[in-house]
């Protein structure tokens, strides 16, 4: 980060750390996955395709984060349990779970194909979630038998409902007749209406689906005389357990044993309050500007191996805008204005939205996760003939800000950042351009004045593009006496469309052309 008088306003950022030796737990969710669904024509009341993707997915989380050592999944939902002695991003709470989300979101858009060869993704598909502190091995108990009672229970009700409905029954009905019915009346129901024995379906849609890390003898080698000889190695399964929270299947699996601990006794039932009264969550102050600021995660081996262009990739700059703007349209009555350099980029939420009621953990997940499916989506759209390697993914943070003086002054520290770190990296690629290895070239820098340094190299700063010295200003263009038709009927003026200008931010000029963007009533 650049100094300059705008460093005050870290301060305001808070920390959330998940403190040791609680365990960590993330919980994602598709968002908006019935539209989702029924866009791309999922089958009802279970798509098996649908499921082994986020399975897919799921595995690739276990192979990526050493750390995570548990997932159980079913329907649109994942959760992931990191070890007892994590200090993955040194347990904070935000990164951690926008890490997870953003990746899942990757990888999902990028297998979408490998279990959906007939069908297009229409839209980026996104996910929100949450973290849950548990405070022992009893509570993590009590968790995964209240997700897995939850599973039970909705697919028990999906194959009812969706069963009626095929079978002509309007939607409401359906609804009315199945409301408050007990376990046994669906399962009766299901039998004598459809011939349907219960526990005769997949297990998969039953029981959900346990992804985990064992310990399997791997025969190596074999010596002179045939004898084979085995080592042990860790390797990640997929099952189907009846009772993932039985002492029976816990015990069995000797790496959780080591990593989390073990069940005392079996409990048959869990109060979900007691469940939730765990999750580590908190809304943000109300009448404050929100501010989600995404970073890319290990975006220097990530521009390496796709070979992006030094010091800048406008390719690269423009994807990252593509995304913005995807943000802004996804978001038009909450997102007023995004700020974006190199692989980062700030979204600010008007003081009076009331996304996700404020919840930090919500407003982080879903904005991360849609920036991240969108950046798959689009990628060829400005890599044509570079293939994506492996899946991108960006961590964020919410901040919240009292008034528009501090907010501008956060505005104004990203873009000095910016253009601070653009001369630095001028320099640093032009020597080693001209020869020098790049320990040379940053030693070189150490402690050196960039604006002399650019004189010295004879490079013609103030011709480079104005996106390269003064980042990506994305924002709603208003449009006067434009109405748009809602889903209701009813009209509405529209919020415009959304542009990416490359301009100053940081003086006023700016902000008294778009008065709009910034009012304290919207």
């Amino acid at each position: 980060m650049a100094n300059s008088k705008y460093e005050y306003v870290k301060n305001f950022e808070l920390e959330d750390e998940v403190m040791f030796p609680n365990f960590i737990l993330v919980q994602i969710n598709g968002r908006n996955f019935s539209n989702f669904s029924r866009l791309h024509q999922l089958q009802k009341p279970c798509d098996e395709n649908a499921l082994n993707l986020m399975n897919s997915c799921a595995v690739s989380v276990l192979e990526e984060y050493a750390d995570i050592v548990l997932a159980y999944g079913f329907s649109d939902e994942y959760t992931f349990v990191f070890k007892k002695t994590s200090k993955f991003y040194d347990r904070r709470a935000s990164k951690v779970l926008s890490i997870i989300t953003s990746f899942f979101a990757s990888i999902f858009v990028m297998k979408w194909s490998d279990f959906f060869p007939q069908k297009e993704l229409r839209y980026s598909p996104s996910f929100h979630g949450h973290v849950t502190s548990c405070a022992s091995v009893d509570v993590l108990q009590a968790y995964l038998l209240w997700r897995q009672n939850i599973c039970h229970a909705t697919n028990q009700y999906d194959q009812c409902f969706w069963r009626l409905v095929k079978r002509g029954m309007d939607v409401r009905e359906a609804h009315d007749l199945l409301k408050g019915a007990e376990k046994c009346n669906l399962n009766n129901l299901l039998f004598d209406e459809f011939n349907v024995n219960y526990n005769t379906l997949e297990p998969i849609f039953r029981q959900g689906s346990c992804v985990l890390k064992v310990v399997v003898d791997d025969i190596v080698k074999y010596s002179n005389n045939g004898v084979p000889i085995k080592r042990q190695r860790r390797k990640i399964v997929t099952m189907h357990s009846k009772k993932i929270a039985g002492r029976k299947f816990w015990n069995e699996q000797t790496f959780l044993l080591k990593e989390l601990g073990c069940f005392v006794e079996d409990i048959d039932n869990v109060k979900p309050e007691y469940v939730k009264s765990f999750e580590f969550d908190s809304k943000l102050i109300p009448l404050t500007w929100i501010v989600v600021r995404i970073d890319g995660c290990h975006f220097h081996r990530f521009s390496e191996l796709h070979e992006f262009v030094k010091p800048n990739d406008e390719r690269a700059l423009n994807l990252m805008n593509s995304c913005a703007m995807s943000v802004l349209e996804e978001f038009p009555r909450d997102i007023v204005f995004a700020y974006g350099v190199s692989d980062e980029y700030s979204f600010i939420l008007k003081k009076t939205t009331d996304l996700f009621q404020r919840r930090a953990s919500k407003i982080v997940s879903t904005i991360v996760a849609f920036f991240t499916s969108t950046y798959v989506v689009r990628w060829k759209d400005f890599f044509s003939q570079s293939e994506l390697k492996y899946p991108p993914s960006f961590d964020g943070r919410a901040v919240c800000y009292p008034s528009i003086e501090i907010l501008r002054d956060y505005l104004s520290w990203r873009q000095v950042d910016c253009h601070i770190n653009n001369q630095y990296n001028s320099c640093f690629w032009k020597l080693v351009a001209s020869g020098k290895r790049k320990k040379e070239a940053q030693q070189s820098l150490k402690g050196s004045q960039l604006q002399k340094k650019i004189d010295e190299l004879a490079i013609d700063y103030n011709s480079l593009p104005a996106m390269f010295r003064q980042g990506s200003s994305v924002f709603w263009e208003k449009m006067d006496n434009v109405l748009t038709c809602q889903q209701n009927g009813k009209s509405s003026e529209s919020c415009g469309r959304v542009i990416v200008e490359h301009c100053d931010i940081i003086g006023s000029g700016f902000w008294l052309e778009h008065p709009s963007i910034l009012e304290e009533k919207q």
